[in-house]
């Protein structure tokens, strides 16, 4: 299963909509700040905490390097 076809199938089941390009690119890159700021399990854990706020990936990524700028 592709990767795109894999998150549709995901959030359908969770009752979601599928995410938006730019929101995957988003995470994509803010997971990347968080494993190099830390280490790698820091990026599927603040993806998860994203979730858990409820904020968008944009105001997500503000905070991200905020973080990794200090």
């Amino acid at each position: 299963m592709e990767p795109q076809e894999w998150l549709a199938a995901f959030a359908d089941r969770l009752g979601l909509d599928e995410p938006s390009q730019s929101d995957i690119d988003a995470l994509l890159d803010i997971a990347s700040i968080a494993a190099h700021s830390s280490e790698r399990l820091a990026a599927p854990l603040t993806c998860y905490l994203i979730g858990r706020a409820g904020v968008s990936p944009a105001e997500a990524m503000t905070i991200a390097e905020e973080l990794s700028a200090s």
